[in-house]
């Protein structure tokens, strides 16, 4: 499934001559923006662990075509905030509709109660999987 999601949103960015980090930055912001404060270039940066330079690039590309703008906090200039721009958000949309579709006639075949088992299930995964995230990867032994 995580590959499926892959394969959709790379899709999506070649569509628009996107890269994948470019991606995954619009889908921080688009969280962000109007759920619980906007988004900022910091912020940006923590989420998808890129340094200023790389968060300063990506922004650059992404506002120069069109999908992002930035704002000054009007109560403290030196705080920018990032929303993804309406027309963009149209494309993207369109874009996507038919994967909310398909997730949606894909939930419509269960109960509340499987969907519950369900959700309980990946929570659980997902938590699993976060443990592994620090931890460093086995080495290999090198070939003889």
């Amino acid at each position: 499934m995580n590959g499926e999601f892959n394969r959709i949103a790379q899709d999506f960015a070649q569509s628009r001559r996107l890269h994948h980090t470019d991606v995954q930055a619009l889908v921080a912001i688009l969280d962000g923006d109007g759920h619980g404060g906007a988004m900022t270039p910091g912020m940006l940066g923590e989420r998808l662990h890129l340094t200023s330079g790389a968060v300063t690039a990506c922004l650059d590309r992404l506002e120069r075509a069109g999908h992002i703008r930035r704002t000054r906090d009007a109560a403290d200039r030196r705080v920018v905030h990032l929303h993804y721009a309406p027309k963009a958000k149209a494309v993207a949309r369109a874009f996507f509709r038919p994967l909310a579709q398909g997730t949606e006639a894909a939930r419509s075949r269960f109960t509340e109660e499987e969907l519950a088992v369900v959700i309980r299930f990946l929570t659980t995964m997902n938590d699993e999987l976060t443990l592994l995230h620090g931890d460093p990867a086995p080495e290999v032994p090198p070939r003889a």
